[in-house]
């Protein structure tokens, strides 16, 4: 692969004037929410040095961590009107498209491990869903996995009866705010850049994330407990503008996705990686203390959180859920 690689790129240059190339290289502006080292950013980084070597010169990737550029609210605008090339959005914004079928993502409990989620973004499914994007002029390109979410609070959360009264800071999400209200909790919709100093200032008591980007935001210096609840994944969809994606030489867009192809092994694997060695870093900082549930506890938890799904067949398509139910082995717990 990589000789053909090589091969298309030396006929790409072959067929352009190397000055003018080296004096106008192609340039992807790659936005995202979150830190230059978490898995989101690290990720990014390799796929922008993968791209500088892979086409010798001919495009660059400039990487825009930490909402430099769009944050939340607006990033999927920017991407539709072309002011980005690339983004990497949370599943859960990509309902500001109008594909509700995005919202499966957030269920609670839906995938038991990283090898179910794979079996759906890496799968039929996925692509299907990726490809779907196109007519709002997306293209969709991979998923890249961030890992299971944790709860954490300004207080001891055990129980799911623990969350109730806390004001809980979730992504836009319908699917997330029917979760939070099944814990008896009050959800409330903010920014990612924005939850550490609502977190610091008391604006709410408690979130859920990853650990990955727990620690990489410095949540633990805000946040006195996190527990190991492993309650929904969080993954991400890269996304690129359509209209500068299709208007990209045709030999050119196969060096970005192979690039991609790589990026996305590489995401998965810092996901893992990284979520593990935030749960040790949280625990040596000595500032937040990291609860660890027992199976009993965790099915007290599944159990809370079952009716979530009854609530979202409405607005998902229940054909979409039914087969993700059966790729990813989900049952309703007893």
């Amino acid at each position: 692969m990589r000789a053909l690689i090589g091969f298309l790129v030396a006929a790409l240059l072959a067929a352009a004037p190397l000055s003018a190339a080296a004096a106008d290289p192609i340039v992807i502006r790659f936005s995202h929410v979150v830190a230059q080292d978490a898995p989101k950013g690290r990720a990014a980084e390799h796929f922008a040095q993968l791209v500088a070597e892979r086409s010798g010169g001919l495009v660059r990737v400039e990487v825009y961590p930490n909402s430099r550029l769009y944050g939340d609210r607006d990033e999927m605008a920017a991407l539709q009107a072309g002011h980005v090339e690339m983004l990497a959005p949370s599943l859960s914004k990509i309902k500001v498209l109008r594909r509700t079928e995005f919202e499966v993502f957030d269920l609670p409990y839906l995938f038991p491990d990283v090898a179910a989620v794979h079996r759906v973004t890496q799968g039929p499914i996925g692509r299907e869903l990726l490809d779907g994007m196109a007519e709002h002029g997306v293209i969709g390109l991979a998923f890249w996995d961030n890992g299971f979410k944790q709860m954490s609070a300004d207080r001891l959360l055990r129980r799911p009866q623990d969350v109730e009264g806390l004001v809980m800071r979730i992504q836009p999400s319908r699917v997330l705010e029917a979760q939070m209200k099944a814990l008896g909790a009050r959800p409330l919709t903010i920014d990612f850049s924005e939850v550490y100093t609502s977190l610091r200032t008391g604006v709410v008591n408690g979130t859920e994330n990853p650990p990955s980007n727990f620690y990489t935001q410095n949540m633990h210096l805000a946040q006195s407990h996190l527990t190991l609840t492993d309650h929904g994944w969080l993954g991400y969809a890269v996304l690129a503008n359509r209209k500068f994606w299709e208007g990209l030489p045709p030999a050119l867009r196969t060096v970005l996705e192979q690039a991609m192809r790589e990026a996305t092994a590489y995401a998965n694997e810092a996901a893992l990686e990284d979520n593990r060695a935030a749960i040790e870093a949280v625990k040596a900082s000595g500032r937040t203390r990291v609860i660890e549930l027992t199976p009993e506890e965790k099915l007290a938890w599944r159990l809370a959180l079952a009716p979530v799904h009854e609530e979202a067949q409405g607005r998902i398509p229940r054909a979409l859920v039914e087969r993700i139910y059966e790729a990813s082995g989900y049952s309703p717990p007893q």
